[in-house]
């Protein structure tokens, strides 16, 4: 049964008023990757940091690949299921609270498949750098905010990519938001603040 417990995580409560924020680290990070960053942009917020339970050559992940942007389709299926019924459990726990939800990399692939499975959990998306190769099926987004973050360089999720993502996006009805530089799959200081004003506004 799939419950708060079913990842090891970094949680902390939210304050009355403010939202529950979810983390999700790449590869090869881990439940702390991005929450001390959160106590920064929003000192009040709840967060649940999950670390992913996937290991590739020890690098923790959220799903399985079979090599560099070519992803185990059924794995995938599984563990977006898992994150889905972990989400919504940490959800019920705190009723009413606004959801918002954030990943770089693998994280954001993970949270991107869960918010096409489940458009009703997050009401915030941020995905920094995410590589969807795969069509979607469409879904109701219609008042979600979404940020997409990317590098027209980027060598793991090249930019044609990312621009049919930012389509699709807005194809489903979301309010769609964009931060992109001229480099690689590095986060910038632009997709920081970007985030910031998405979880804090």
């Amino acid at each position: 049964m799939t419950s708060t417990n079913s990842y090891i995580s970094r949680t902390r409560a939210p304050d009355p008023g403010a939202p529950l924020i979810f983390a999700f680290h790449g590869t090869g990070g881990d439940e702390s990757q991005f929450f001390d960053l959160l106590r920064q942009i929003h000192p009040g917020a709840g967060i649940v940091s999950p670390r992913g339970d996937v290991s590739e050559g020890g690098a923790a992940r959220f799903f399985r690949r079979t090599g560099e942007g070519v992803y185990d389709m059924a794995d995938l299926a599984r563990r977006t299921a898992q994150m889905a019924a972990f989400v919504a459990a940490q959800k019920a726990a705190h009723p009413g609270v606004p959801v918002y939800g954030f990943g770089y990399s693998n994280g954001a692939n993970i949270l991107a498949s869960v918010v096409m499975a489940h458009p009703d959990l997050f009401d915030r998306i941020g995905l920094l750098h995410p590589l969807i190769p795969w069509d979607p099926a469409p879904v109701d987004l219609t008042g979600r905010e979404v940020l997409i973050t990317a590098g027209r360089r980027d060598p793991i999720c090249p930019w044609p990519e990312s621009e049919r993502l930012l389509r699709w996006f807005g194809d489903q009805g979301a309010e769609v938001q964009a931060e992109v530089h001229n480099g690689g799959h590095e986060i910038r200081q632009g997709e920081i603040a970007a985030l910031a004003t998405l979880l804090t506004r």
